[in-house]
C-alpha cells in the first residue's frame, strides 16, 4: 500500500486497496484547488499546429505581468516537476541544506545527481556552508512561510560565494507577498514555479522556471524545442491575465480552509498548519485515522516520514464537508 505515499491522487491504487470503500471517493489527496479556472477556452488552432515562439511569448509575459518578473527571466517548462528532476544535474552541488519536512522529489533528485543533502529545519542556517539552500515557500506540506527579506538576505550570503538559493513558490500565488519573482534573473537565485495547484489544471502541465541566462538557456537545451503544448500556453495566459479571478478564488480559498479548520476541530482533532488549498493536521496515530477515513471512500494524505501527521485537502462542495465530516466522526 505504498505507492499513495508518493504524491497523493493515486485513486485507482485506493480502489483496489479499498473495494468495498463508500462511493464516490473523495479525494482530499492533493493540494490542488477543487474549483478550476475557467473558462476553459483555447484556440482550435493549438492542436492542430506546432507551438509557437507566439504562444511561448504570450504565456510568459501575462505570468510575468501577474507576478512583477521581467518576462525575459522566465522559461516555461511542462510542470514543476520536471524542473525539479533536472536542475541538480544542471547545477551539480556538492553539498545541499534543505528544509524539513517538504516536498520528498526535492531531497530524492539531489541525492540522485550524488550531492550530499542536509535535511534541516534551518535551511537558511546554512547560506554560509552549502553550495545549495534549497526551501518551498509556501512550504507543503506544513504552510511553513519564509520572509522575503529572510531570503534575500540568505540569497545576498549564497551568491557571494558563488552558491544557489532555489525557491520552490508552487504555492506562491495564494501568497503573492512571498515571492520574489521580482528578483529573477538575478546571479545565485533560482524560482520552480507551478500552473495547476492554484488554478486548479494539474494536468494541463505548465510551470516555469525563473532563473540567470545560462541556467535557463541549459535547461531550455534539456527540455527540447516544444516543451510545452499550445493548449497549455494558451489556457495560462488567458488564467495570468485574468487578475479578477485569481484575487476572488484566493478569497474563496481562504474561507474553504476555515470550513475545513472548523469541521475538524468539531470532530476533536488538531489542525497545525497548511495553507489556503490544505491543512495540515497532527493525529495521534496517522496510518490507522488513514485507513479509517479511506474505508469511507475519504482520501487524504499520509506520509512515510512521520506516522502522527495528515495533510488533507479543501472539500469541493456541501455533500463531501457533510461525508468528510461523517468519517471524522469514527476517529474519536
Amino acid at each position: 500500500m505504498s505507492d499513495d505515499l508518493q504524491h497523493g491522487g493515486a485513486l485507482d491504487v485506493m480502489r483496489r486497496h479499498f473495494p468495498n470503500a463508500r462511493l464516490p471517493w473523495i479525494d482530499l489527496s492533493t493540494g490542488v484547488n477543487p474549483w478550476p479556472y475557467e473558462p476553459l477556452r483555447f484556440e482550435p488552432a493549438g492542436l492542430t499546429r506546432l507551438p509557437l515562439r507566439s504562444d511561448d511569448d504570450a504565456c510568459r509575459e501575462a505570468m510575468a505581468a501577474a507576478w512583477g518578473a521581467a518576462s525575459a527571466s522566465i522559461l516555461l517548462a511542462p510542470g514543476s516537476e520536471l524542473l525539479i528532476r533536472l536542475l541538480p544535474f544542471l547545477i551539480r552541488a556538492q553539498r545541499v541544506a534543505i528544509l524539513s519536512p517538504t516536498y520528498a522529489d526535492h531531497t530524492h533528485a539531489w541525492r540522485e545527481s550524488g550531492a550530499e543533502v542536509i535535511e534541516t529545519n534551518d535551511p537558511l542556517g546554512f547560506a554560509e556552508t552549502a553550495d545549495v539552500v534549497l526551501v518551498c515557500n509556501p512550504n507543503n506540506p506544513d504552510g511553513r512561510v519564509f520572509a522575503p527579506e529572510a531570503l534575500r538576505e540568505a540569497h545576498s550570503h549564497l551568491s557571494r560565494r558563488g552558491g544557489w538559493l532555489v525557491i520552490d513558490e508552487a504555492y506562491a500565488d495564494l501568497a503573492p507577498g512571498l515571492r520574489l519573482a521580482a528578483d529573477g534573473g538575478v546571479d545565485g537565485l533560482i524560482l520552480l514555479r507551478s500552473f495547476g495547484k492554484f488554478f486548479g489544471l494539474p494536468g494541463l502541465r505548465l510551470g516555469a522556471l525563473i532563473a540567470p541566462d545560462a541556467i535557463r538557456q541549459t535547461m531550455a537545451d534539456r527540455l527540447g524545442v516544444w516543451p510545452v503544448s499550445g493548449v497549455a500556453l494558451d489556457i495560462g495566459a488567458r488564467a495570468y491575465r485574468n487578475l479578477e479571478w485569481q484575487a476572488t478564488n484566493r478569497a474563496r480559498l481562504r474561507l474553504a480552509r476555515q470550513r475545513l479548520d472548523d469541521l475538524w476541530i468539531r470532530a476533536g482533532q488538531k489542525m497545525t498548519g497548511g495553507t489556503s488549498l490544505f491543512g495540515f493536521a497532527r493525529v495521534e496515530n496517522a496510518n490507522a485515522a488513514w485507513r479509517t477515513l479511506a474505508r469511507q471512500g475519504v482520501y487524504v494524505r499520509r506520509f512515510n516520514w512521520s506516522s502522527k501527521h495528515l495533510r488533507i485537502g479543501l472539500p469541493q462542495d456541501a455533500e463531501s464537508e457533510t461525508r468528510l465530516t461523517a468519517a471524522l466522526s469514527l476517529l474519536a
